[in-house]
């Protein structure tokens, strides 16, 4: 008779050890496993969630699964960390910078002194007991002139934080395996060892809501927090025919201007039924936005910037002083760059260290506002512009209409906007060419500070540093143990011209690490892809100019080529003229030729 499946709940602190659980346990026929992402309390909301769903034992690494150890009725197998983990992480450290400190968790800090003992080297060890400790631990690491550590993942979340640099030590799929099979085998013994409260079980499940329960005639008979309103408590009970049997039912009510979310299902225990509600007010707006305009939260702003190429220490460069003095003032920002130099995160990165960091945070992007979205933002009385305190941020604003600039500026200045809001624009610009009237004419009326985003080109020597510490984040993502470039794929990387910038930057190591099996990035691999990152450029604008074959005389053909460039452009007239290798003095006449011609045709229609 074969053994039954040992069900296995697997909390991870990162996505890359989620994925590495799922393919270790692909080798492990007698076990069934489903993970999930958590770093201490999230994974332990995940264990109050799950933990009674049929499972034999949890598997978890480092203070989540001491945290989750606490809590759960279930064998908690930690994933332990090894000497060859820490080894490796070292390494990967260690092409970035000579001067770093590892804390963690003392499953991390003991096997680091293990090593240390073995390599007979000095190493500064810093142990933490709960997280609690961490931010102050980390503050007096940067005092004393550190700005490195090779942590576990809530040092590393705390770190990321405080703009330190940080690297995370990943476990390695021996370590994975290795829990599994005690998982498998602790998890039999446990077999039998049931949990007996079906009922709260149920009510401990997504313990974050509030919870409410009704017997078959609607009395309440538990409750989390406060005892439902009276209000709430009909409308909850109005639900109960609704709630099926089988699966959890969602609601959605609005009631007083807020927005109830509504989870229920119901429970049969010793032949009783019982309905279990669990809700919140929702943070979902009902209101849709317009095109090109859109409203985010600090929190939405912070989690977009650390997600982002910037949120790395030093990646910032030369810029770090200035963004951070400009952010201090309420003056207008005019942030210049070539596409792909992070105008956009610097925005954010002004709004998130400002005083206004409260309020909201509105992208205009100009490239995608239509009539109406002017319109409303002109003249709607419920206009972002409108309120008091908001950071606006208008970008590519070399797509602004001519007439629509007019408007702008007009409105910014008769209302006294710059008072009332915090106004910061940028549009796509390169040295070699001249800047854009729409941003002169701002930064003139409106005596902008500017900001001019370095390409990473005139970064080169930077480049190896920036790559290694991008790669130990991808090592976090995609779950992988790279441990660098070997030399001549760094020096492939150092001198391509990045055209697309950082942007480009971060897509191709991404790629790279996801294409990478081994611990080293090989030129191979970075040579293959440069070519084609080549190819596809120097394709790219003869294809989107390539409307039709149709024979017609050379000046047609020019003329063509001239609108289909700038479209390609989306009308920058710099941008367009650099791709035909043309003056813009050139331009202008070819420009003054399409309009005369389009004004011949609307004669001829009339």
């Amino acid at each position: 008779m074969a053994e039954p499946v040992v069900r296995v709940l697997g909390i991870a602190p990162y996505d890359g050890m989620r994925a590495a659980m799922q393919k270790a346990a692909e080798s492990c026929p007698g076990i069934h496993l489903d993970a999930y992402t958590g770093d201490l309390e999230e994974g332990a909301d995940l264990v109050r969630r799950f933990q009674y769903e049929d499972y034999d034992a949890i598997i978890s690494r480092g203070g989540t699964a001491e945290l989750i150890s606490r809590l759960s009725e279930l064998p908690v197998i930690f994933i332990p960390i090894s000497v060859y983990d820490i080894l490796r992480a070292i390494r990967l450290v260690e092409n970035y910078s000579s001067t770093y400190a590892i804390v963690g968790f003392s499953t991390i800090t003991e096997p680091a002194h293990i090593l240390c003992d073995l390599l007979q080297r000095e190493m500064d060890i810093m142990t933490i007991h709960d997280a609690g400790e961490v931010e102050s631990t980390l503050k007096k690491l940067h005092q004393r002139g550190c700005r490195t550590v090779v942590s576990d993942m809530v040092t590393h979340t705390a770190a990321r934080r405080l703009g330190m640099d940080a690297f995370l030590i990943t476990s390695g799929t021996e370590s994975i395996r290795q829990a599994l099979e005690q998982a498998q085998t602790l998890g039999s013994s446990f077999r039998t060892l049931r949990r007996e409260n079906i009922f709260l079980k149920s009510l401990l499940q997504n313990s974050d809501d509030l919870a409410a329960v009704y017997d078959q005639k609607g009395e309440l008979v538990y409750s989390t927090g406060e005892t439902p309103s009276k209000a709430l408590s009909e409308l909850l009970t109005s639900l109960i025919p609704q709630v099926s049997d089988h699966h959890v039912s969602s609601f959605y009510h609005s009631r007083n201007h807020e927005v109830y979310r509504i989870n229920a299902h119901c429970l049969k225990n010793g032949g009783e039924l019982s309905y279990i509600f669990h809700y919140r007010l929702s943070q979902v707006s009902i209101r849709p936005e317009r095109a090109g305009i859109h409203s985010h939260s600090e929190a939405e702003c912070r989690d977009m910037f650390l997600d982002s190429f910037f949120s790395l220490s030093g990646a910032m460069g030369e810029l770090e002083d200035r963004v951070a003095s400009i952010a201090a003032t309420a003056q207008p920002v005019m942030v210049l760059g070539e596409k792909g130099t992070g105008k956009e995160q610097i925005a954010r990165v002004i709004y998130l260290r400002s005083e206004r960091k409260r309020k909201p945070f509105i992208a205009i992007d100009c490239a995608l506002m239509t009539d109406k979205s002017w319109d409303f933002l002109f003249s709607h009385e419920a206009s972002p512009i409108n309120d008091m305190g908001n950071t606006v941020y208008f970008q590519h604003i070399e797509a602004i209409p001519e007439a629509r600039l007019s408007e702008l500026i007009q409105v910014i200045t008769d209302t006294n906007m710059t008072k009332r809001v915090r106004l910061i624009f940028s549009c796509d610009y390169d040295d070699a060419s001249q800047l854009p009237r729409a941003a002169g004419g701002l930064i003139s009326k409106l005596s902008c500070l500017t900001l001019t985003m370095p390409t990473l080109r005139s970064r080169q020597d930077e480049i190896p540093s920036l790559a290694s510490i991008y790669l130990s984040n991808l090592n976090v993502e995609l779950g992988k143990q790279i441990i660098g470039f070997d030399p001549q794929a760094m020096e492939l990387l150092r001198l391509y011209e990045w055209p697309n910038n950082y942007t480009q930057f971060k897509q191709i190591l991404g790629e790279l690490a996801t294409l990478t099996e081994g611990s080293y990035i090989r030129s191979s691999a970075v040579m293959d892809i440069l070519t084609r990152e080549r190819d596809m450029r120097s394709q790219r604008p003869l294809q989107s100019m390539a409307d039709d074959h149709d024979i017609c005389t050379l000046e047609e053909t020019e003329l063509r080529a001239v609108a289909a460039a700038l479209r390609y452009c989306r009308g920058n007239q710099t941008e367009a003229a650099r791709v035909l290798g043309i003056s813009r003095t050139t331009m202008w006449r070819y420009i003054k030729k399409l309009e005369g011609d389009e004004a011949l045709h609307k004669e001829e229609d009339t």
